[in-house]
């Protein structure tokens, strides 16, 4: 079997996470049985991290020839080391790999440069929050689209800041090898769940973890985990060895809101983008953790219109 190729683009600033999140989802593939091969290209012979980390084992873009059945991911960097005067080291590699018809993926910052080579023109894209305004304002031929995770414009994709690498990742591997493989490499991630591109960067599951209680933190991730199981207060305390008391204070403190509605609000979000994928209401109910599927439908309509399992 020839191994499916992903190629990953690596600029001088990258950001560890951008480039790590995603060459995560396709190594655990291979570890589940599939059968990829990756590569790293960057335009410098030893591209340095944002994070002072240094990089040896990468090839030049020209030593690799793209084609139509190849992933290109091009991870974040940081845009005060993004050097325009070497365009001409990268930009005609991208546009001949974006013409062989190859999926061109960008995580974070990244879209600055697919922008740059022209590749987003007329298209909708999306990038962290935080640069949004600075790419529409810089290349005002894009439709930056606020607040979503990741943007599919035909074999283009943009993705948000940070972690959203990873969820666009995992939409590759869902297209590639079915719903069922994808969530079977969500769990092996040890990611809450999967988030699409209509899902918006402020997440419940992202929210209410801007605290610093280790304590807290470690309860919202067993809560994530286990959301398709009944939790008591004294089942959660007992995974950080606080009493149920000082549980439900510390919570309410770091996060805002209570343990009860945290959970429902997970619950809810997590049913509602699987139904969106075309699961039967009866397991999704399950999966969710919900008593039964009128439960589920109470809660979730009229924001979803379902039918019955």
């Amino acid at each position: 079997m020839i191994p499916n190729r992903v190629i990953f683009f690596l600029f001088d600033g990258v950001h560890l996470l951008d480039l790590a999140g995603a060459v995560t989802v396709f190594v655990e593939a291979i570890c589940c049985g599939q059968s990829y091969d990756l590569r790293y290209v960057s335009p410098y012979p030893q591209p340095g991290s944002s994070s002072g980390l240094g990089f040896a084992s990468v090839d030049p873009p020209g030593s690799v020839t793209v084609t139509k059945e190849d992933i290109l991911i091009i991870a974040g960097m940081d845009l005060r080391r993004w050097d325009r005067a070497d365009d001409a080291l990268w930009v005609p590699w991208l546009q001949a790999a974006a013409a062989s018809g190859a999926t061109i993926c960008s995580v974070c910052t990244a879209a600055f440069a697919l922008a740059a080579a022209g590749l987003l023109d007329g298209q909708q894209c999306t990038t962290h929050w935080a640069q949004t305004t600075s790419l529409q304002q810089q290349f005002p031929r894009l439709k930056v689209v606020e607040n979503r995770l990741f943007v599919k414009s035909g074999r283009i994709y943009t993705s948000a800041g940070i972690a959203t690498g990873i969820d666009m990742a995992l939409a590759l591997i869902e297209e590639r090898h079915g719903i069922a493989f994808a969530s079977l490499l969500a769990k092996v991630l040890v990611v809450p769940m999967r988030r699409d591109g209509s899902s918006p960067q402020d997440s419940i599951f992202l929210q209410n973890r801007q605290h610093i209680n280790h304590q807290v933190h470690a309860v919202q991730d067993y809560i994530i985990s286990h959301l398709h199981q009944k939790m008591t207060i004294g089942e959660l305390a007992e995974q950080v060895f606080i009493s149920p008391r000082n549980l439900t204070r510390l919570f309410k403190s770091a996060t805002g809101t209570t343990i009860g509605d945290y959970i429902q609000k997970l619950r809810k979000e997590k049913a509602l983008l699987l139904l969106k994928s075309g699961q039967k209401v009866a397991w999704v109910a399950k999966e969710c953790g919900f008593k039964s599927p009128n439960q589920l439908r109470r809660l979730v309509q009229p924001a979803k219109s379902m039918e019955v399992a």
